[in-house]
């Protein structure tokens, strides 16, 4: 693939995520992907699972409006840091655990590297900061 390919993929996936399109993001996944993500005990590598973790995002903030701020780019992978913004006014889902919704804001940010064959997402790897959204939700305290 052509950093112009990586780059039009990065772009389709956070479009698919900015509009709320499960459906959308899950179909650029290779057959045979894997996404590990710091909030689950383990690897997805089913479209189902990628689909329950996606939505469970949208239920959680049913606003979320998400932008990439740093993007780098190679021959086979992408990197990227992202903010989102939204409300939680949906139940959170997160390590095995549901939380009721809290109805605040939050701005958030996260990374992830993702490595792609034949225009598809082979390896995804995520990190959300879920401690500091915890934070801002008042589900936990700042550090001392």
């Amino acid at each position: 693939m052509s950093r112009e390919d990586l780059e039009r993929l990065n772009d389709e996936g956070i479009g698919a995520w900015d509009r709320h399109d499960t459906d959308g993001f899950v179909k650029l996944l290779a057959d045979d992907f894997v996404w590990i993500d710091d909030t689950t005990p383990e690897p997805m590598r089913t479209r189902d699972a990628a689909r329950a973790y996606t939505q469970a995002w949208f239920t959680a903030f049913p606003d979320m409006h998400i932008r990439t701020t740093n993007t780098v780019c190679t021959d086979d992978q992408i990197a990227c840091e992202l903010e989102f913004t939204g409300t939680n006014t949906g139940t959170l889902a997160m390590g095995g655990m549901e939380i009721p919704p809290t109805g605040k804001s939050v701005t958030s940010r996260g990374t992830y590297f993702m490595k792609c064959e034949n225009g598809k997402i082979t390896e995804f790897h995520t990190h959300p900061d879920a401690a500091g959204m915890m934070m801002q939700l008042g589900l936990m305290g700042a550090p001392a």
